[in-house]
């Protein structure tokens, strides 16, 4: 998987996540497509950054990787429920969103982890 797909994720979450929290303020207020939104941008962030750290050499490329793969994974399950059931009414599976926000924790100690393997290999 090159890295520049993960840059291409990056840039499609970022717009999706200003694109929700406009529907946040107008189309759908109260439904919590703010915190969709703030988890996408966030995330597209993230994304870019981890990257980045990964190209620099700064990570345990597999590990990084993981997180890289979860950060999109639990974004697409917390975000896309949450706008599911505003706008269609329908969760993308049950526990979708409890599971993509566990999921991205779980990336971030990933990402931890591979910067220390890589701290401690040298």
């Amino acid at each position: 998987m090159t890295l520049q797909f993960f840059v291409l994720v990056a840039g499609v979450m970022g717009a999706a996540g200003v694109a929700l929290a406009a529907a946040a303020a107008h189309a759908a207020p109260g439904a919590g497509l703010d915190s969709a939104a703030q988890i996408l941008m966030v995330h597209a962030a993230a994304l870019l950054g981890g990257t980045a750290a990964v190209a620099a050499g700064l990570t345990f490329r597999p590990l990084a990787l993981a997180a890289l793969i979860g950060f999109v994974l639990g974004t697409v399950f917390f975000a896309g429920d949450i706008t599911l059931r505003a706008f269609v009414g329908n969760r993308l599976f049950p526990m979708a969103a409890p599971t993509g926000g566990s999921l991205l924790i779980l990336s971030w100690l990933t990402l931890a982890v591979a910067a220390a393997v890589r701290m401690i290999r040298g």
